[in-house]
């Protein structure tokens, strides 16, 4: 996949993150290249998933 972006000007003040994935990226700025790869080698039956533990701020 080849991806052209044009970069303006860019200014972040605040950002909030609610929730991440299991596999995230979170870019701000530039970047020469970004290279993503993933392995899943456990059988799809042994795969249990939850209970989720719910993120909270800090403070």
């Amino acid at each position: 996949m080849n991806l052209q972006v044009i970069n303006r000007e860019l200014c972040v003040n605040t950002l909030n993150i609610d929730a991440v994935a299991s596999s995230s990226l979170l870019l701000i700025g530039d970047a020469n290249i970004i290279q993503l790869a993933s392995t899943f080698d456990t059988p799809a039956e042994s795969l249990i998933i939850g209970p989720f533990v719910p993120l909270t701020p800090k403070g």
